[in-house]
């Protein structure tokens, strides 16, 4: 199969999605793999790693969607790259439709083969090609939060580790999954007190027996958020429903009752975002300021720290890219059903059920394309 690379071209990303490393394993099991000049330039991967791995360059995307059998991306296809997205080419990227009606239209106007990342899904309920850049979007959502806290860049002033005789910050944060997790064990490096709040009781079990003393397990309602969100110094929304969109768990009535200059971060703005304020931003212009409370929503985060992200991306993605390569879209899905359930939108059909339900379309079953 003939596999493209273009470069990313959403606005300040910076992350590839295959390194040398994937384009030398492609290579291994008989693909072509055809590179955008400068795709892995940001992430720290000169052009010549990849002609050395087994890549073709090219200097036009265009020619890339037009030889290419299978596209790799890290993030969604743009509205300039529609026209040039072939009828029958498979898509593997991140997609993230329940938040976008447009896109959605758009895929199923084209009727390409749509895979998405994120509602790849194990039978026990893992998502393997969202956990590293969840991975990845934990600690960042601290460090970002931390740095906003400053009273520069608008936030109440706080360090979150204290010092000798002075409080630590306290950080609330929504969601004990991969993301909640991640930025909970470095807010505890930090020194700060945290608390985190998940409705799975099992769950919080395991993060109770695994987290340090100064993090505090609760189950989450909204009398829970109503009572700690007084307190937080920083929020970090990290709430996932795989495929669709997030549920509103922090209404703007709320900021009302919050300390002026608190930092909210929310990590689930890639799927409409689990603060009623919450828009998105991005890394060149990343905050903005509702009633005294500073709102921090960019929707790919782990895009500045390209090199290791793109790394981590790989290392999960390549094992189903290679599949789909050596046994074709189609067959593929039927040998694995992890696979199959990232299918989001086929030949024009919607196929998966959170997104239909997002938009309240009609969802085919994928078993009846395959």
């Amino acid at each position: 199969m003939i596999i493209g690379v273009p470069k990313e071209i959403k606005a300040e990303e910076n992350r590839v999605s295959m390194t040398p490393t994937g384009v030398e394993v492609m290579r291994q099991n008989g693909h072509t793999v055809l590179v955008e000049v400068s795709a892995g330039l940001a992430s720290g991967f000169e052009d010549e790693l990849y002609v050395q791995a087994g890549g073709e360059l090219l200097d036009s995307p265009r020619d890339i969607f037009r030889r290419a059998e299978l596209i790799m991306r890290v993030k969604e296809p743009q509205p300039s790259e529609r026209e040039l997205i072939g009828e029958d080419q498979i898509w593997f990227s991140y997609l993230h439709l329940a938040a976008s009606e447009q896109l959605t239209n758009m895929l199923m106007k084209i009727g390409s083969v749509n895979i998405a990342y994120e509602t790849v899904q194990t039978a026990r309920g893992s998502l393997p090609l969202l956990l590293p850049m969840s991975e990845v979007a934990g600690p960042m959502a601290i460090h970002e939060g931390a740095k906003y806290l400053e009273t520069e860049q608008g936030g109440g002033g706080v360090l979150l580790s204290g010092v000798p005789g002075v409080d630590p910050g306290v950080v609330l944060i929504i969601g004990g999954g991969v993301v909640g997790a991640g930025a909970a064990k470095t807010a505890c490096g930090y020194g700060a007190k945290v608390y985190v709040l998940d409705i799975d009781l099992d769950r919080l079990r395991y993060l109770t027996d695994v987290m340090p003393e100064n993090c505090f397990l609760l189950m989450s309602s909204p009398a829970t958020v109503r009572d700690l969100i007084r307190q937080a110094d920083l929020v970090v929304g990290a709430v996932l429903e795989p495929g669709s969109r997030t549920p509103k768990l922090v209404d703007r009535k709320m900021l009302d009752r919050m300390k002026k200059g608190t930092v909210m971060v929310d990590v689930s703005i890639d799927q409409g975002g689990c603060f009623e304020t919450s828009k998105e931003t991005t890394h060149s212009n990343p905050i903005y300021m509702v009633d005294g409370i500073l709102h921090y929503a960019v929707s790919n985060m782990p895009a500045a720290v390209p090199k290791t992200s793109s790394i981590a991306l790989t290392n999960s993605t390549l094992p189903y890219a290679l599949q789909i390569a050596n046994k074709g879209w189609q067959k593929a899905m039927r040998e694995n059903a992890d696979l199959k359930r990232g299918a989001n939108v086929v030949k024009g059909e919607l196929t998966h059920q959170a997104v239909a339900d997002a938009f309240g379309l009609e969802c085919t079953p994928i078993d009846d394309l395959l």
